[in-house]
This record gives structure tokens, C-alpha cells and sequence, in this order.
């Protein structure tokens, strides 16, 4: 069939159709697009198919439509022009300037959306949970100081877009947006900062919220240290979830070695019996699980409460009594530093107290599992063994 009496037919039809508007968009369609269109008719004609084995042929606009890429078996061979002499004219032109838009934009959509807004990974947090994360993570949220701590000491701080009231460390965590306080965090707050990963702290995790986060696509990690050594691979692990992996390994490799010089030190010192008092009215202490029961042995101590189940307890004043201390360690500072300044009554009369044995430490030093938790470390170390470090 020659092309320039097909188009002076379709000219005619368009004349005589009611549906002017629309052959109008039509002709402009053929005036700045003709070229392509001879081409495609005459592939067509000339039986040059385009094989569809998959699905996936499609663009991402038509695969996010739902369209079928499976060709009918009654046009698949037979050009384009079996489809023009059963079609209506100006329909047919309509139906191509659709396509051919929808075309250009999936076109422009797929060089300018990076591959990595698609593209996702599974991991296993601390807790055991599986975590869908895309590739390359932009925007994070952090629900606990030690956790922004961590984001900042291996280079991703520039990411953070929102934290916690207690985030204060270092200071440019001061000036990101705060979302609440680590136990009552605004979920309306952090949906609307578009974060891809938010990270929550097991002594923060509330089963709800992280529920509500998951509702919305946005992925939670949770944290889980309970030793010195669980902080190190929390740091490595969050490098490595925020493409920093060198950066995290020089970090935990410095932080490794100035525990080991501590920890060489100790080795000669007698352990004290130690009792840390997280909180004074009631009285709270540390346990078996807790990563500062950890921290007391490296630094030269053991915990009186070392057997205790759990992480953070509850504790009589009887119990307290009876494990008769050598050292007492009051953390400092932060939201527990009023009602923790002074030790609890029940312990007035132990041996750390009557032997001027009672060590105030800063309590963002031991209260949070991060990167200066090694600063805790040998604060720690240095007020049981002052001797050591002579």
C-alpha cells in the first residue's frame, strides 16, 4: 500500500469525522511525528516483529499499569497494516499519539530514575527480624542517642533527617529535626520526613510503632548490643547498611585497640565487687544481659548483679543490702541525673560507701552503646584501678 494515498485517505476521513478535536490532536501527532510513523508501517509491512518473552519487556509505566504484554495471537504476524484496515481511522491515530506519549515518558522516566530508588536488599536486624532495605539509603531516622552517635562516627550524618530530644552528640545532631523523645516518638513526624530506614533501640522499641512504620513501607532496624563486643558489630553493620563500610572498620578497629590496652591493664588487678545503680527511687540496676555488665568486667570489676535475668531490673533494697558492694557507680547527667545523684538509702551503710568507694561517671559515657562507650570504658577502669593507669 503507498503511503501517501493511506494518508490522504486518513486526510478525508478526519474532514468528514464529528469528532474534530480529537483528529486535530491527530494531524499534529502525523505533521511532527511522520517520520516515525513511516518507519513503524513499514517494519510492520515488511513482517520485522519485535519478540515479547516476558512480561518484562514492557516499560516500567505499562508494567506499573497492569498491561498485558502478551501479543494477540490474530495480529501478532500480520503488520501493522492488517490493524489499520480493521481499525477507524482517527481512532487509530489517537491510540498512537497515547502510545507514543506514554513511550516518551516512560523513556525519560527510566533515564532519569535511578536504579537504586528500585532496588532493594533483605537483611536480619538484631533482633532477628528480616529487613527489606533499598540499596542505597539517603534518608534516615535514628530513635536513640547511641544510634546517632553510631550514624555520625561512620560518615553518614550528612543523612540523618531526624532524631530524638536526647540526640544532643556530637552537635550537629543538635540541629536535625527532632521526632519526640526515644519513648514517645511522633509517628506523624517521621512518615512526613520520608525516611528509607529508621533505627530503634531494643531499650526503646515499642511493637506498635514499629508496626505502624512497617504499614507505611518504611523499614525499621533494631539494635540489640548486650556486650562491648556487639557494639562494635552494631557500628560495622550500620557502615555497611550505609555504604561506609571503610570508614566503620577504621572506626571499630581504633575503638578495639584502645579497649585492648585497657583491658591489658587489668590484668594484674584484683576484680572489685561492683554495684551500678541506673536509677535511685526505685531502685533499678543492671543484669545478666545488660552490655554494661560487660563493661564492669573489662574495667577491672564484677557485677554483684551478674545473675540477675534481664537487661535493666528491678531491685529490692533488701537485695541491694545483701550484695554488699565495694564500688558503687552513680551515672551522671541525663534524664536520670537528679533522681540517681546520690545512692540509695538501703546502700548507706556497704562497704563502697563506708570506704569513700561511691564513683560518679558521666552517664552518656555508659548509658549509651555507641562509639564513646570506650570513653566509659576506661573511665570506669580508671576510678576502680586508679593504680593502673599511674
Amino acid at each position: 500500500m503507498n503511503i501517501r494515498q493511506h494518508k490522504r485517505g486518513l486526510s478525508v476521513m478526519a474532514r468528514i469525522s464529528p469528532r474534530s478535536g480529537r483528529t486535530k490532536i491527530a494531524q499534529r501527532f502525523i505533521a511532527g511525528y511522520g517520520l516515525i510513523l513511516r518507519t513503524l508501517v513499514r517494519k510492520a509491512d515488511d513482517r520485522i516483529l519485535v519478540r515479547h518473552s516476558s512480561p518484562t519487556s514492557l516499560s516500567p509505566v505499562s508494567r506499573a499499569l497492569g498491561k498485558n504484554s502478551y501479543l494477540n495471537p490474530s495480529t501478532k504476524g500480520a503488520g501493522l497494516f492488517s490493524f489499520v484496515r480493521c481499525a477507524d481511522s482517527t481512532q487509530l491515530l489517537f491510540i498512537l499519539l497515547i502510545a507514543f506519549t506514554v513511550g516518551l515518558g516512560s523513556s525519560c522516566s527510566r533515564q532519569h530514575a535511578p536504579q537504586s530508588q528500585t532496588a532493594t536488599r533483605a537483611v536480619t536486624d538484631e533482633a532477628g527480624r528480616r529487613v527489606v532495605l533499598p540499596q542505597k539509603i539517603d534518608r534516615i531516622i535514628s530513635l536513640a542517642p547511641n544510634l546517632t552517635e553510631i550514624v555520625y562516627a561512620v560518615g553518614a550524618g550528612h543523612r540523618l533527617v531526624g532524631d530524638t530530644t536526647y540526640c544532643d552528640y556530637p552537635e550537629p545532631a543538635k540541629n536535625v529535626a527532632k521526632v519526640g523523645d526515644t519513648m514517645n516518638p511522633s509517628v506523624e513526624r517521621i512518615i512526613a520526613l520520608r525516611p528509607q530506614i529508621v533505627l530503634v533501640s531494643t531499650a526503646s522499641q515499642l511493637e506498635a510503632f514499629t508496626n505502624q512504620l512497617s504499614a507505611q513501607q518504611i523499614a525499621v532496624y533494631v539494635t540489640n548490643p548486650q556486650s562491648l563486643d556487639d557494639v562494635f558489630r552494631s557500628i560495622q553493620t550500620l557502615g555497611d547498611l550505609f555504604s561506609e563500610h571503610d570508614r566503620a572498620a577504621g572506626t571499630v578497629a581504633g575503638l578495639q585497640k584502645r579497649t585492648e590496652t585497657i583491658e591489658a591493664g587489668m590484668r594484674t588487678a584484683k576484680p572489685i565487687k561492683v554495684f551500678y545503680q541506673v536509677a535511685g527511687e526505685p531502685l533499678y540496676t543492671i543484669g545478666r544481659d545488660a552490655f554494661l555488665t560487660d563493661l564492669i568486667r573489662r574495667a577491672g570489676g564484677i557485677s554483684v548483679t551478674t545473675d540477675v535475668p534481664g537487661a535493666f531490673q528491678r531491685f529490692s533494697d533488701e537485695a541491694a543490702l545483701a550484695s554488699k558492694p565495694e564500688a558503687i557507680i552513680l551515672p551522671t547527667g541525663g534524664p536520670m541525673g537528679e533522681a540517681n545523684s546520690t545512692v540509695v538509702s538501703a546502700l548507706k551503710n556497704s562497704p563502697a560507701v563506708l570506704n569513700s568507694r561511691v564513683y560518679k561517671i558521666n552517664g552518656d559515657l555508659l548509658s549509651r552503646p555507641g562509639p564513646r562507650l570506650v570513653d566509659g570504658l576506661e573511665a570506669m577502669a580508671r576510678a576502680l584501678h586508679p593504680e593502673a593507669f599511674k
